[in-house]
């Protein structure tokens, strides 16, 4: 932990308030760009209890947009199914999604404190990053070439576990420091929000649930019997059953009508509880607490040059998962944008398309958790029998059963219509404001790469099967290349053009050649209506602009548009764009 000096102010191009799992990310992002970053984060000492226990697909893309996800994932335990139970544990329905769309896992199971751990040690490879623990925000200014914040020298909650505003250290004053843009990922109860006066809209649950943590004192016993993730749907009393790595485990029960938060934290209850799963004796406790939670969205995520991430501008029930995944995707969104405005490719007005995009996606998660929480949760006999049959009569019906098992009902990384950057979805876009899938692409050398590694966080524009730069204009060029985008062209396996003896095909290091090895791709082009020649323009954050056949020129002239890059003002220290 560094100590901020009190000679002079500090300059930045971003400082993001709040060390959690979206601002560790958003962070990484930023550094591996580049820019010159800050963090603050109040608490003084890392948190050592899990809070998220679960990750998807889409998020261990933006881990891999951030240069972390191998590191990440071999802490993660994955492809575990999901189960909803009777209370005596015989599966009503699985949930068991087939397939990598994303190029990972879709179901991961991780240990909170492993995954920080990793983030902020990884960050460690960035000089541009500073991070300074104990130092909580207190306020800010904007005027027009950035913000003025203001912190102070803080012994911290203990993550809410002391007063919320502690008081601060006397031998130390208030200090300052600049930056062109702020970012709060200051959680739930974010400072940053309410500094900005932004409210919030949903519903409070009031309903408690006790969180129990364990972690087995022996590797071979204790949950040989609880492979899966367990939903028991108990109308005496739902339970929750969650696998982690390295033999911790989570339970959670839902609180009876009045029995109080005291008699559900006892020793002897807990004991109680758990003595209906595990042996007790074999298992360490390392945490018990009573909470409610939340469905809550920000009105809005944007003022001036300060915008709200993770917690700060959403918070979502547990049921789905999706509360730290969708801080995840949050920064994975403002991220890019962030660097393309700051680096000059890119008005301001970039920005207001974060909440645009975002909020609706957030919305959704939440909807869908509270929706699996009162499925979850029916304490009424009659509805519980009512929703146990329904879920039988799904599971014999093939067609309805896979809707359940795959997650299809799980809200798709696809934005509102014209609520997004990029050309409207209509029949000859299709896939515009959606995330392209990533497959597995062979490289001229033989070896196997994943999409995401050979474009890295640029745009690009693919071709299927032609050199997308064939039918493009030279202005159309010019511009592409002076935002570096990547140029690719995609194959099936086995189609790539070939030499005949004496005949040489030209090397061309601009542009990647590569096979789609299990042909991925090859459906998702025909579903937007192109067989061959289909060009897509890719955003660097992996979703579509917008798709052509053939010739792209169209996409880039709306690019360039929307970009508004005419109306950029750049400041001197501002570098040109360098590949990277």
């Amino acid at each position: 932990m560094e100590s901020l000096s009190i000679s002079g102010q500090e300059n930045y191009d971003v400082a993001i308030i709040g060390l959690g799992p979206a601002g560790l990310t958003l962070a990484h992002i930023l550094g591996k760009k580049g820019l010159n970053v800050i963090v603050l984060e109040k608490e003084p000492v890392f948190y050592g209890n899990a809070r998220a226990v679960y990750t998807d697909d889409e998020c261990l893309r933006a881990f891999q947009a951030a240069g972390v996800a191998d590191d990440l994932h071999k802490d993660m335990m994955f492809d575990i199914p999901v189960q909803f139970t009777f209370e005596d544990g015989r599966p009503i329905g699985q949930y068991i999604p087939t397939g990598t769309p994303n190029g990972w896992p879709i179901v991961n199971f991780l240990y909170q404190p492993y995954l920080e751990t990793k983030l902020s040690e990884k960050l460690g490879q960035y000089d541009n990053v500073r991070i300074f623990r104990g130092r909580e925000f207190r306020s800010l200014v904007q005027d027009k070439e950035g913000v003025t914040i203001f912190h102070i020298a803080s012994e911290g909650t203990a993550y809410g576990q002391k007063a919320e505003n502690p008081k601060p250290k006397e031998d130390e004053d208030e200090q300052s420091l600049r930056a062109t843009y702020v970012v709060g990922c200051d959680g739930g109860r974010s400072k940053v929000r309410e500094i900005l006066n932004v409210k919030l809209k949903g519903k409070n649950f009031p309903e408690p649930w006790l969180v129990v943590d364990l972690r087995q004192k022996n590797m071979e016993l204790g949950l040989r019997h609880l492979p899966y993730f367990n939903f028991y749907c108990d109308p005496n009393g739902p339970v929750v059953s969650c696998p982690q790595p390295d033999g911790y485990h989570r339970f959670e029960f839902r609180l009876k009508t009045g029995i109080s938060k005291e008699y559900m934290e006892r020793p002897e209850t807990i004991r109680m509880l758990l003595s209906k799963h595990v042996n007790p004796d074999l298992f360490e406790i390392k945490r018990r607490l009573v909470y409610t939670f939340n469905g809550l969205v920000a009105e809005k995520w944007r003022e001036g040059r300060v915008l709200l991430a993770g917690d700060a501008a959403h918070m979502t029930p547990q049921f789905m998962g999706q509360g730290m995944s969708s801080g995840i995707r949050d920064a994975f969104n403002l991220g890019w944008k962030l660097i393309e405005v700051l680096g000059g490719r890119a008005s301001d007005r970039l920005l207001d398309t974060y909440q645009s995009e975002r909020y609706f996606h957030a919305k959704s998660m939440i909807q869908i958790s509270t929706i699996l929480k009162d499925v979850v949760s029916l304490e009424n006999r009659f509805l519980a029998a009512l929703r146990d049959t329904f879920l039988m009569v799904i599971k014999s019906i093939p067609s309805l059963y896979s809707i359940f098992q795959e997650g299809k009902f799980k809200p798709k990384p696809k934005y509102k219509n014209g609520m997004y950057f990029g050309l409207p979805r209509n029949s000859t876009n299709r896939h515009a404001g959606t995330l392209i899938p990533q497959p597995e692409l062979q490289i001229l050398d033989g070896t196997n790469r994943k999409m995401d590694q050979i474009i890295g966080n640029s745009y690009a524009i693919i071709g299927q099967g032609i050199d997308p730069r064939e039918y493009l204009s030279d202005k159309s060029l010019s511009f592409l290349n002076s935002i570096g985008t990547k140029y690719i062209t995609i194959y099936e396996k086995g189609k790539r053009p070939q030499g005949i003896r004496g005949v040489a095909r030209d090397f061309d290091s601009d542009l990647s050649e590569v096979e789609d090895i299990y042909s991925l791709l090859k459906p998702w082009f025909r579903e937007a209506g192109y067989k061959k020649n289909g060009v897509v323009l890719l955003r660097p954050d992996k979703f579509v602009f917008g798709m052509a056949r053939s010739n792209g020129d169209s996409l880039v002239t709306e690019l360039e548009r929307q970009l508004d890059i005419k109306s950029v003002s750049l400041p001197s220290k501002v570098k040109p764009f360098a590949r990277i």
